[in-house]
């Protein structure tokens, strides 16, 4: 602006000079008045013009009579140059001022000089625009920073809070998930643990709820068997032992020995039913011949009975386990959950055959009892009101579990119903010791056995 200011003020000046020469020559002072006020008016950033003779005195100007002294000698014009540009600085501001010979200095000078206030009110607004622009585009700035600053954190805070929901133990609690991109993928990824870990710990409590239970019943059975055992004791037992007594009293006050052989033989058969009741007893708490012949014989000889009072046809298949023995309470909880599955069946299944297989398998025993009856629901079943029978089928996987081993019950309405349990043999468990028997089949009423399938 300052170089278009100077080439203006030149441009100016060599005009007035131009057209000052006839009038000056002409001595027109008159004219030349005029044309300093047209140039002043048609000019704004002029200032002032004024016109010297050659003498260096004051032809006319646009100070009218207050012209200021100074103002003559601040740019004096040397005779070779066409022109003189001095900067000066006044009250007003700088001001550019021109000189220019007219009519190479013998009809005087021509001096123009022009104010940089224009342009300064110019660069005043163009910065005033500028700093409004810069300040607004600078909220802008802020405020999309501030968006964008949201739209980066508000996900992660919902990470964060559901996190912290979830180690409070909130497991309802969800991540929201804002947009498909790399936080809402592991906002959806943290939602589908939560979800997971909320199934699990549901789970855990139903187990825990069913353990409970089980307990319950498992105390309520001990305490119905004891009964149970108290009954039988006091009713069989302690009759046979008072009748015994009796008998004893009898046979001591007998007169002849025809009588006592007599009263002898009742007592006999007295001792003799006493103890087939006192051994069915034990049987019921716990069959010897588990501990004697192992697992195999135990079950063939329940599957024998279980035969015997429904007529169902049973047929066990073992392979691997004929002259070996298992650790005695993997034994014991294979037993009870054949047992437990067997009553099922007898109970529940309205099946016509039965088949069960004990199996030796690598470093792990197998068992597996399948039947033919009318089938069920399994997650129906296990999440039923029915407690006795889900009590039952959860002890079969309570059992399985302590031993390390996996129950797995598959059963549809109309097609039976198969149980399968494995259990880890490690160690020294994996050790199984050498039987004494080595029968490999044997046929009972209804209840067929085979040896190796």
């Amino acid at each position: 602006l300052a170089d278009k200011l100077d080439k203006q003020a030149i441009t100016i000046t060599c005009d007035v000079a131009a057209r000052s020469t006839d009038l000056i020559l002409t001595n027109n002072t008159f004219a030349l008045y005029e044309l300093l006020r047209d140039t002043v008016d048609n000019n704004q950033d002029v200032r002032y013009v004024f016109i010297l003779d050659p003498s260096g005195e004051v032809l006319v100007s646009t100070f009218g009579d207050r012209f200021p002294p100074d103002l003559l000698k601040a740019n004096p014009v040397p005779p070779d140059q066409r022109f003189s540009l001095e900067i000066l600085d006044t009250e007003e501001g700088l001001i550019h001022d021109v000189a220019v010979p007219i009519f190479d200095g013998k009809a005087g000078v021509a001096r123009v000089g022009m104010s940089e206030r224009h342009f300064r009110d110019v660069v005043a607004a163009a910065t005033r625009r500028l700093l409004l622009t810069t300040a607004l585009m600078s909220l802008i700035g802020i405020f999309a920073a501030y968006l964008l600053t949201m739209v980066l954190t508000r996900p992660i805070r919902g990470l964060v809070e559901a996190t912290e929901a979830v180690a409070k133990g909130n497991l309802k609690h969800r991540a929201p998930v804002w947009a498909n991109d790399e936080l809402g993928q592991l906002g959806m990824a943290f939602n589908a643990m939560t979800e997971k870990l909320e199934l699990a710990r549901n789970e855990l409590r139903r187990k825990e709820e069913m353990r409970t239970r089980l307990l319950e019943k498992v105390i309520s059975v001990q305490e119905e068997e004891r009964k149970r055992i108290a009954r039988e004791l006091h009713d069989e037992t302690s009759q046979s032992l008072t009748s015994l007594m009796v008998g004893l009293k009898i046979v001591q006050s007998a007169s002849n020995m025809e009588e006592v052989r007599e009263r002898t033989a009742e007592l006999r058969s007295l001792i003799e039913k006493t103890l087939e009741g006192v051994y069915d007893l034990a049987l019921e708490l716990r069959p010897s011949i588990l501990d004697d012949l192992g697992l195999v014989a135990a079950v063939r000889k329940h599957m024998r009975d279980y035969s015997r009072k429904s007529d169902i046809h049973m047929d066990l298949h073992t392979i691997g386990l004929e002259e070996k023995r298992l650790p005695p309470e993997i034994e014991t909880a294979l037993y009870r959950i054949v047992q437990e599955a067997l009553s099922n069946v007898i109970k529940h299944a309205g099946a016509e055959k039965v088949d069960v297989v004990l199996e030796h398998r690598g470093s792990s025993v197998v068992a597996k009892i399948e039947d033919d009856g009318r089938g069920f629901d399994v997650d129906k079943v296990m999440n039923s009101r029915k407690e006795e029978r889900r009590l039952g089928l959860f002890g079969m996987y309570e059992r399985a579990s302590l031993m390390g081993g996996v129950l797995t019950l598959k059963s549809r309405p109309g097609q039976g119903t198969t149980v399968f349990i494995e259990i880890p043999l490690d160690g020294e468990k994996a050790l199984l010791e050498e039987r004494d028997t080595n029968s490999e089949s044997t046929s009972v009423g209804s209840l067929s056995t085979g040896g190796d399938q």
